[in-house]
């Protein structure tokens, strides 16, 4: 790291949540859920029933896309999980078996004849067209990764993002930390790990021993953290040009990337200012700690979080960053 760079105890980003909403041709509006509805076809004056559809939104992590397709196919809890084994997932040898990230999200039928193991080779084989193009790739190979890696850049983003307009961005944030050795810092990486949606970090959770610990450990987590969309996968591959290195939501809409520190902490003192009703000081004494919400879809947004006040935390290196493949 450079030694100009701020202590690892004052490094923070921040983001905030997003709520999901899918408006459902009667009108009802749904929040953060997955969606079986049956589609109507006129004929004849009648109506006549089609499979139902199961939509996915972007960003969910796989336990809850199981959870969704038990309820979709009236499964007991759990049985979807319990169906990988013999699923024969084709998932690249990175992936160890494991299909976070390779859980597409769109909208999937559901007939009589639909199974747990039918709609999870779907939702990756819909993954690996997407990902295993020739775009995909060169990006990733633009980018010193290899295409797992860039989905695992993808889902950090999918979480990290406040809009669909500032993926790049984040996404550029991820990359400069990674060249620069700093640690990610990324509080969607501890949710994961704790298996938790939360707006809050403490400092306890920075000292949890995970290798999703971004506040501990250096590079990228060992797998993705969620399942991400095209819209994220763009970013990874594709980032703009631009040398932040912090990021902060002061408002709606208002989400301000910076690479010097103290731009970044006079931005943090004016969310909290705003937050409180009071007048952002010039030089804030607190820290914010970066926070993130539970992974869902980009549609919308919910009221920025609350940068935290926190005691410093040291981030150490306990790994080295992992090489990335060509």
């Amino acid at each position: 790291m450079h030694q100009n760079t701020p202590p690892r105890s004052t490094i923070r980003l921040t983001r905030r949540g997003r709520l999901v909403l899918i408006l459902l041709a009667t009108g009802a509006v749904v929040a953060g859920t997955a969606l079986v509805m049956p589609l109507l076809n006129l004929r004849h004056g009648g109506e006549e029933a089609k499979p139902a559809s199961l939509v996915i939104p972007e960003g969910w992590r796989a336990s809850q896309v199981y959870g969704a397709v038990d309820k979709a196919l009236a499964l007991p809890a759990g049985s979807t999980e319990k169906a990988l084994a013999k699923a024969r997932l084709k998932l690249p040898s990175d992936a160890a078996g494991n299909p976070e990230g390779y859980l597409f999200p769109a909208t999937y039928p559901v007939t009589k004849k639909t199974t747990p193991e039918s709609l999870l080779s779907f939702m990756v084989n819909t993954a690996n067209k997407k990902f295993n193009g020739a775009p995909v790739a060169a990006g990733a190979q633009r980018n010193a990764m290899n295409v797992y890696q860039a989905v695992t850049v993808a889902s950090i983003v999918q979480a990290e993002a406040a809009s669909k307009a500032d993926m790049g961005k984040v996404a550029r944030v991820v990359f400069n930390r990674l060249e620069r050795g700093m640690p990610l810092q990324m509080d969607s990486t501890l949710n994961y790990a704790l298996k938790r949606a939360t707006l809050k970090t403490s400092a306890d959770d920075t000292k949890l021993a995970s290798p999703y610990n971004s506040y501990q450990r250096m590079g990228l987590p060992p797998t993705p953290i969620d399942n991400p969309g095209e819209e994220a996968m763009r970013a990874a591959i594709n980032p703009p040009a631009g040398d932040w290195l912090y990021f902060v939501t002061v408002k709606p809409g208002d989400t301000r990337f910076t690479a010097d520190f103290a731009e970044h902490q006079r931005n943090v003192a004016e969310f909290n200012a705003q937050q409180s009703g009071a007048r952002p000081a010039q030089s804030p004494a607190s820290q914010a700690t970066q926070s993130s919400s539970a992974p869902q879809t980009a549609q919308s947004s919910s009221a920025p979080q609350t940068a935290q006040n926190s005691p410093a935390l040291q981030a150490t290196q306990n790994s080295p960053a992992p090489q990335a493949t060509k």
